[in-house]
């Protein structure tokens, strides 16, 4: 609530106070902010307060601000008139009217998307009355304009007439839907309560409640599946029930009261207590009225008359018995046990039910067990210290896990995981689930050094299943407290949970480290990519120097992508081998033979500065080779260009080109068997026989005759042959023999 100061003064202000059921102080503060139209609670317990300018202020329960949003631009010009906060299948939702008596709606707060409502006809300022209809997944305005009544809806402003409502039954001043949108209240200037369908297609009852001034609050009092639906109206003095049999109830009160509508009934809360309206359900009407005869009735007596030790109880039974009830009897006394608010009303019902349940020998005790539980925590949440007052329907309609959530957000996190353990809750929807919101609170308390909060938040989650250190560890880096972030991560055993983390905080050499010691590539290469764009390249290449396994990572990742990037990493580190390694690859590239023999050239002394003889020579060999190539080329035009030298040769050879081959083989020191056979397949292949036999003379061949035998006969030519096998080493000339056969 908004309290106004007692002595008001220019600098004064408002104080806003919050409240739990109870009645319970759980924080104020003074209101800074402007003028406010409206105050209403969101789905998860969050307060909206919806000021004149059309700015939507969001609290949580302790005052802490969460965020705020606009309900338009036009809407700080025109201001706003009123306001309301309503829930539909969508979420939490707005409604309000402005100076310029327009409406404008948001349906869902969390995804916030503004709707203009259409102009109504003659309206001036604000309505008499309106309310927020949600039908067939549409959300609608209904309000009264003196005698006329308008639906709006997303296009049109049309004008409709509740059936039976006469136009005796004068204006309307006041209205108001049931919790479930189903139902419509309008209450007339004449003091007629008119009851309908939403739809305004059916009518329930007309009620003449003669009262002239319109109610305070006007609010739906119903069960679901009620088959007596009822409106509580409230005066200054005066609560009247109205119901559909035209017939009224009426209740003096003393205090100011608030009327709060629920799902099954009525909260009536004042400055001193609060109390709850509802129908009687069916069930404790059976059981409780005067001189009932139903079997819940009946079990209930016979057990009070068992703990007298009476003999009546065992006619009771009888009778029940008798009637086969004894099943319904049980179920009756345990739903009713549901109901009831009084903790020994509660158990005298369930224990008739126990005694009930013994004369059963088919009966599942799932229900009675069931029942049980749930009153043992309800029992525990209505407490005053807790101050969540719910009826058993709210709490099915609810479901546990809801409830566990408004535990938490309370911070009532010992009795939530009392309950979770209670229930038998698996950990990961229960005492994790509250651990991790227990954490998250922690890791924002001012008071505590960063050392006592990593320890505790360690000691109470320890490897509790479903808690991420990671999480924790981000809202405390949203507090500003990063170096608690930092100890936190130190607990998470996932490293992907991890690095991102720490890379957000800027902790990127922490980040790198922890990657490289999870083994994980591809998490490394995120780091080394994230380093690389936020980090200019000379401070990022001194920090990959110290990491030698994320330095390996990233060489590898430069020979596929960014060769550029490669030579610059070996230029850093003076790596002068790798470097004339690059040379050399880059040197295959490249199509002219100038850039390719300007590579080399620098590859040749790069290999000089790492003292690798070898390689420079061969890198200099592989030079004169291409300009020996690119000479012939030029010459003969025998495409050679970029061959090896052997493949250099053979192409000679295959040309014809003997004498040019013969000044290879001098010129780069061929070995002379190596040579010899180039040749010798080279002319058998071309069948230059004469050339090949003047060849087997013109020396001793280095790699025998027997070679010259079996080329020949590979060709099929036996003759040719014949005329080396004489030739050929004593020890060979059986082989010769048979290969001429």
């Amino acid at each position: 609530l908004l309290r106004e100061p007692h002595r008001r003064s220019p600098s004064s202000r408002p104080q806003l106070e919050i409240y739990s059921a109870s009645g319970v102080a759980i924080t104020s503060f003074p209101w800074k902010s402007g003028p406010v139209v409206h105050l209403g609670w969101t789905v998860s317990d969050e307060l909206l307060c919806i000021q004149e300018d059309g700015s939507v202020l969001i609290y949580d329960l302790f005052g802490s601000f969460k965020r705020h949003f606009s309900m338009g631009q036009e809407v700080v010009q025109s201001q706003v008139l009123e306001a309301k906060v309503f829930h539909s299948p969508y979420g939490t939702g707005i409604a309000i009217v402005t100076g310029s008596s327009r409406f404008t709606l948001a349906t869902n707060i969390d995804d916030l998307k503004l709707r203009r409502l259409p102009e109504v006809p003659g309206l001036q300022g604000k309505p008499s009355c309106w309310v927020v209809l949600t039908q067939d997944r549409q959300t609608k305005v209904l309000l009264s304009n003196g005698p006329e009544v308008y639906i709006l809806d997303n296009t049109s402003c049309t004008a409709v007439c509740p059936p039976g409502l006469g136009p005796q039954a004068g204006s309307i001043v006041h209205m108001s839907v049931s919790f479930s949108y189903k139902y419509l209240a309008l209450f007339t200037d004449t003091g007629h309560l008119w009851t309908g369908s939403s739809h305004l297609q059916d009518k329930l009852s007309e009620v003449d409640t003669k009262k002239s001034t319109p109610p305070k609050q006007m609010v739906w009092c119903r069960r679901p599946k009620s088959q007596q639906p009822s409106v509580v109206l409230m005066w200054d003095s005066l609560l009247m029930v109205a119901g559909v049999c035209n017939d009224t109830i009426q209740f003096p009160i003393e205090d100011q009261c608030v009327l709060v509508g629920e799902l099954d009934g009525v909260r009536i809360i004042s400055s001193t207590n609060q109390e709850l309206l509802q129908e009687v359900p069916l069930v404790c009407q059976d059981i409780f009225k005067i001189a009932s005869m139903a079997p819940g009735a009946l079990l209930l007596e016979a057990h009070r008359e068992y703990e007298k030790s009476s003999q009546k109880a065992d006619e009771y039974l009888r009778e029940i018995k008798e009637q086969s009830m004894l099943g319904e009897a049980v179920r009756q006394c345990v739903e009713a046990a549901g109901h009831e608010y009084d903790t020994n009303t509660q158990k005298s019902l369930l224990r008739a039910a126990s005694f009930g349940k013994c004369f059963l020998t088919d009966f599942s005790p799932d229900p009675f067990v069931s029942t049980c539980r749930e009153l043992r925590v309800l029992n525990a949440v209505r407490d005053s210290g807790v101050g969540l007052p719910l009826t058993h329907t709210q709490f099915k309609q609810m479901t546990l896990q809801v409830l566990i959530d408004r535990l938490v957000y309370r911070q009532f996190y010992p009795l939530a995981i009392e309950i979770c353990r209670y229930l038998k809750i698996p950990d990961y929807q229960g005492v994790s689930r509250v651990l991790k919101h227990w954490a998250s609170c922690k890791v924002q308390q001012k008071d505590l050094s960063d050392e006592a909060i990593a320890r505790a938040v360690c000691v109470k989650v320890g490897d509790s299943p479903g808690v991420s250190y990671s999480h924790i560890a981000a809202k405390a880096y949203e507090c500003g407290r990063t170096e608690l972030a930092i100890k936190l991560l130190d607990f998470e055993a996932r490293s992907g949970e991890q690095v991102p983390l720490l890379l957000k905080m800027k902790r990127s050499q922490l980040a790198l480290s922890k990657a490289v010691e999870s083994g994980d590539t591809d998490l490394v290469y995120t780091v080394v990519s994230y380093l690389k764009n936020e980090m200019n390249r000379g401070d990022f290449f001194m920090t990959l120097r110290n990491q030698p396994i994320a330095l390996s990572l990233y060489r590898q990742f430069c020979k596929l992508q960014e060769q550029e990037t490669l030579k610059d990493l070996y230029n850093q580190d003076d790596d002068h081998q790798e470097l004339a390694n690059y040379y050399v690859t880059a040197s295959y590239r490249e199509k002219r033979l100038d850039s390719r023999l300007s590579l080399l050239q620098s590859a040749v002394d790069e290999y000089n500065k790492a003292k690798n003889e070898f390689a420079a020579k061969a890198t200099e060999d592989e030079m004169r080779l291409l300009r020996v190539q690119r000479k012939l080329d030029d010459e003969k035009g025998a495409g050679l260009l970029g061959l090896s030298l052997q493949a250099t040769m053979e192409a000679l050879l295959a040309l014809g080109l003997h004498k040019q081959a013969e000044q290879l083989y001098r010129d780069f020191r061929v070995p002379d068997k190596r040579y010899w056979w180039l040749k010798l397949k080279s002319l058998a292949e071309k069948e230059e026989w004469e050339e090949l036999e003047k060849f087997s003379k013109s020396k001793k061949s280095p790699i025998g005759y027997l070679a010259f035998v079996e080329v020949c006969m590979k060709s099929n030519n036996k003759y040719e042959a014949k005329k080396y096998v004489s030739k050929v080493t004593p020890e060979q000339k059986v082989k010769a023999h048979l290969a001429v056969r």
